[in-house]
């Protein structure tokens, strides 16, 4: 399997929601043992709501498992181009712009962290202060000036 870049704040995230995941399990079981414990397995809904918690929370620990297993956090080795955990200042048609370079798993447009793999983000790896980038958006062409990198 492929390493999976993240932030050094996105990685320890990571890591504390794979921690409080777990913690959550031993509860979920006793409440399927409850539900067990009541009869009648065929129609009982306590039983069936425990067990999909269950199931849910064993789908999300392996799945938390894996990323912190293949994931490995990125340090920005130098503020002079973008890379994953560039804080990128843009100048756009329409005024200015604040990117966060991050991982795949941790993009989050509301907060204004985008993935290196979108469309904008592809398009800004590897460039500097002063470059100018057209890019293929769905919704048209944007262009961009890179104004600062932290």
């Amino acid at each position: 399997m492929r390493i999976i870049p993240f932030t050094k704040q996105g990685y320890e995230d990571l890591k504390k929601e794979l921690d409080e995941t777990i913690a959550k399990r031993p509860e979920a079981v006793k409440q399927l043992t409850r539900g067990r414990e009541m009869g009648d397995l065929s129609e009982n809904g306590l039983y069936k709501a425990a067990k999909q918690e269950l199931n849910d929370i064993d789908r999300q620990i392996r799945h938390l498992k894996n990323l912190v297993l293949y994931g490995k956090p990125s340090v920005a080795l130098a503020n002079d181009f973008v890379q994953i955990g560039s804080h990128l200042l843009v100048e756009t048609q329409n005024g200015n712009k604040e990117f966060f370079i991050v991982g795949e798993f941790e993009a989050d447009p509301k907060q204004n962290k985008i993935s290196h793999k979108s469309p904008i983000g592809h398009n800004l790896m590897g460039r500097r202060v002063g470059d100018e980038i057209l890019i293929n958006i769905p919704s048209g062409e944007i262009k961009y000036k890179i104004t600062s990198i932290d």
